[in-house]
């Protein structure tokens, strides 16, 4: 993706460089960007931007481990993976989870997933026609 991104997904967060090597782990993305406020990763498909909470707010936040499923939002992203257990393993070994649990969909199989913070996420597996 070249230039200014026509879409992408911002998210606040109390660790916003657990949650960079995360994504870039998991989705396979590389930082654009980087400061102590922001961070900005890139993928093909996909830019997300990680904006840290403002100390007077992080201070009142807790993240346990593990973490707990942030569930009653009104919005969760989906990303494509190769493979579930392609990821599955980065993804306990930077602290977040993938259910086991899947639906599937047109050409594709997808699971619920949660990264470090607790933010709830779906992924995406090809499947054969």
């Amino acid at each position: 993706m070249s230039g200014p991104a026509s879409a992408g997904l911002f998210i606040y967060a109390k660790q916003p460089d657990r949650l960079a090597l995360f994504y870039m782990e998991v989705l396979g993305m590389r930082m654009q960007h980087h400061t102590p406020e922001l961070i900005v990763l890139q993928s093909p498909d996909l830019q997300m931007v990680l904006h840290a909470v403002p100390e007077a707010i992080a201070r009142h936040i807790t993240i346990t481990e593990p973490p707990q499923p942030r569930e009653n939002v009104a919005i969760k992203f989906f990303a494509s993976v190769p493979s579930f257990a392609a990821v599955r393993p980065l993804i306990a070994a930077h602290g977040g989870q993938l259910w086991t649990q899947s639906w599937q969909g047109s050409g594709f199989r997808v699971c619920n997933a949660m990264d470090p913070e607790g933010n709830m996420f779906q992924l995406r597996e090809p499947i054969a026609a």
